[in-house]
Parts: structure tokens; sequence; C-alpha cells
């Protein structure tokens, strides 16, 4: 009996062959070690590397020619052009328009005919003037017959009396009646000149039906058509107009800019200065300071300054906007000869921090912040006195975040 629970024992004891293995766990531990490692690395390939270099655009600092120093400006101010002599004509009477003979664009000299009133009114008048002129003048004819005629009988009066012919209140009466003849004479004289006034005042408002060009210009706007009525007074109610049309002197345009009043110590009337017109860009103007306008906007702190045109031509035309630049004194001849200081960088390459005037240098891939000393405008570009290089590569319109030695790249 004890023999037999032996060997069962035994019998549980052994090890089944058969039995399925136990998974090994040795690659789990094996894949995680892997991506500890490659995690390490990565972190430590960053930590070297530091953050990725930014994507700036960058222009190259050009030396200053002489060329661009003598168009280099130290102000530029924005305004418009405008003409010192215009009018909008109108009748000076008011009236029916028969005749409009002007449209947009025709050029017009002083003195010409741009329309006329309806003068059947204007005409009766005159002729009942020139009527009546010619009737005082005829009485004058007669009173001065009956003068001569009064002044022959006074006469023979005279000697009658001499030989006790008549008596002397015959002689008395007819010298009375000549000199009563004589005021009657005056008194016509002064109603025929102011029937001769008269007549010019019917004249004047005849002239006043026809409407002319007060000077030499360009017509801008026409006004008023063939029927309409036209006044120098506002009627009310939209059925009169005021004006035949405007006209503008060419010959007066001149530009209005507004310049910031702390910069105006840099405008000195005289000094030659470079007109842009927006819709030419490429079209550089000679002009000249004419004045300061001598009262400042207190809601835009700007001061007008009147700016004048060297040189006319026909695509000039008012309210264009300009773009002026003020441009330094002549400097002599020897001074001129001389190289320029500074170099030229574009203006987006500037930036204000505070009280300076920096700009972002490029070097091995990392940009240098640095300080610089700032001369004229020379159109789209700035004069740099100092701070910059010729060559050196500059960063335009640098990003709002671009600091002190970060890495950059060109942008694509």
């Amino acid at each position: 009996m004890g023999t037999m629970e032996n060997s069962e024992l035994l019998k549980e004891l052994r090890i089944d062959r058969s039995a399925p293995e136990a998974p090994s766990r040795r690659p789990l531990w094996l894949t995680l070690g892997i991506v500890a490692v490659f995690a390490i690395g990565a972190g430590a390939w960053f930590a070297l590397s530091g953050p990725g270099a930014t994507p700036v655009h960058t222009a190259v600092a050009q030396a200053m020619t002489n060329q661009a120093a003598a168009s280099a400006s130290v102000l530029d101010a924005t305004g418009y052009v405008t003409a010192r002599r215009s009018a909008t004509v109108s009748a000076q009477i008011t009236g029916t328009l028969t005749q409009v003979l002007i449209e947009e664009g025709d050029h017009v000299e002083a003195g010409q005919v741009l329309a006329t009133l309806d003068d059947t009114a204007q005409k009766a008048a005159l002729a009942q003037a020139m009527a009546q002129m010619h009737s005082a003048q005829s009485l004058l004819t007669q009173y001065q017959a009956q003068l001569a005629q009064n002044r022959r009988d006074l006469q023979r009066m005279e000697d009658m009396v001499a030989r006790k012919l008549v008596s002397q209140q015959a002689m008395e009466q007819a010298r009375t009646l000549v000199e009563t003849q004589s005021a009657q004479v005056v008194t016509q004289q002064k109603n025929i000149e102011l029937a001769q006034a008269a007549v010019q005042s019917a004249q004047v408002q005849l002239g006043y039906c026809t409407v002319h060009a007060p000077f030499s210009g360009v017509v801008i706007a026409k006004a008023a058509q063939v029927g309409e009525i036209v006044s120098p007074l506002s009627a009310g109610g939209g059925f009169t107009r005021t004006g035949v049309g405007t006209i503008v002197d060419m010959d007066s345009l001149e530009v209005e800019v507004d310049v910031n009043e702390a910069y105006i110590n840099r405008v000195v009337a005289g000094r030659p200065v470079d007109s842009v017109l927006n819709a030419y860009p490429e079209w550089r103007i000679p002009s000249h300071v004419i004045a300061i306008i001598p009262t400042a906007d207190r809601a835009k702190a700007t001061v007008k300054v009147r700016i004048g045109l060297d040189s006319k031509d026909g695509r000039i035309v008012p309210d264009m906007g300009v773009r002026v630049s003020f441009l330094e004194d002549k400097k002599p001849e020897a001074q001129a000869q001389a190289a320029p200081r500074g170099v030229l960088v574009p203006a987006a390459a500037l930036r204000k921090d505070g009280d300076k005037t920096i700009v972002f240098v490029v070097k091995d891939k990392k940009v240098q912040r640095r300080a610089v000393s700032v001369g004229g405008n020379v159109g789209e570009q700035r004069q740099v006195l100092a701070g910059v290089s010729s060559g050196e590569a500059v960063v335009v319109d640098a990003p709002e975040d671009l600091k002190d030695g970060a890495a950059v790249e060109a942008a694509k």
C-alpha cells in the first residue's frame, strides 16, 4: 500500500514535455530600451541645435553715390494739386440761357464768349434809352435856337434904348429872357448827359446777357444747359443755376502739403523739392517751396506748405495726389565732389525702438541688432549715416518677435 502511494507521487513530480512553454518577456524589454535611447538622443539633438531658423527677406546695403546724395530728402509729405486761380463763371443778371458754348476740357481765352442769355428785354430798354437821349438832344437844339434869337433881340433893344426909341424896362425884359433861355440850355445839356448815362446803363445790362471768360484756362465743369435759368444769387428750389461752368488757370497750379508740425523746422521757403504724382510714380517734377502758411491745424497737428511746380505739363490736373520730398540745400562744388557719407537701405529695413532707429544685419545666418544714424530719403530708400557698411545684408520688414542673435534663413 505504501509503495503504490509513493510511485503515484513521483509521477506527479515529472515534467510534462508536451505542455506549451510560457512566453518570454525578453523582446518587450528590448523594444522599450531602444525607444528610450532614441528619445534621449532626440532630446539631446534639439537641445544642441536650438529652435529652427526664421525665414526673412533681406537686401544689400548700397554705397551712396553723388547722384543719390543730390536727391536725398530731409522730409517727405503728401498733399494735392490745387489751382490758385479758378472761377465758377455765372451771369450777372437773372436770365434764360439761349446758348452754352463750352464743354468740359475746352481751352478758352480771356474774353471768349461762353454763353448767352435771352436779351429781348435788355435790347428794348436800350432802344428806349436811345430814343430819350435823341429827344433830349433835339430839344437842346430848339433851346439853343431860341437863345440865339433872344440874344439878337436884346442887342436891338440896347441900340433902341440908346436912341431913346424904347424904354429901359423893355430892354431889361429882353435881357431876362436871354438869361432864362440860357439856363434852359444848360438844363437841357444836363438832361442829355442823364439820357446818355441811361443809354450806357442799358448797354451794360445788355452786355450782361453775354457771359465771357474772365481769364484763359480750361473748362473743368459745365453746370448749365440751354433753356435753364441762371442767376448770380441762389433762388432755391433747384430750378435756377448759379453758374454756367468752372474754369481753371492751369498755369496757376501748385501743390499744398500737410507737414507734421514737429518737422516744420526742416522746411525753408525757396528750397528745392521733388514732387511725384501718384498717377505717375516714375516722374519726378522739379519744384520749390513757395511759402509756409502761418497757421496750424490743431486737430491734425500739421502745417500747410505751398509748393510751386517749376515745369508745367498737361498731365498735372487739380486734386491729384502728390508725394513731396524736401531736398537739402545745394552744397558748394568742392563739397559736392567729395564722396557722400553712408549707405542706402530700404526704408522698410528701419524700425523705431523707443528713441532709437535700429536695423537687423545678417551675419553667419544670424541677425545682429544695430542702432543706426539715419539721413535723408532717396525714393523708397533711406540714407544710413552710421551703423551699416556697404555690402552688408539687412532684414526687410523684420518680424515683430525677431531678436538679436536669432537664426534666420532666406524666405522662399
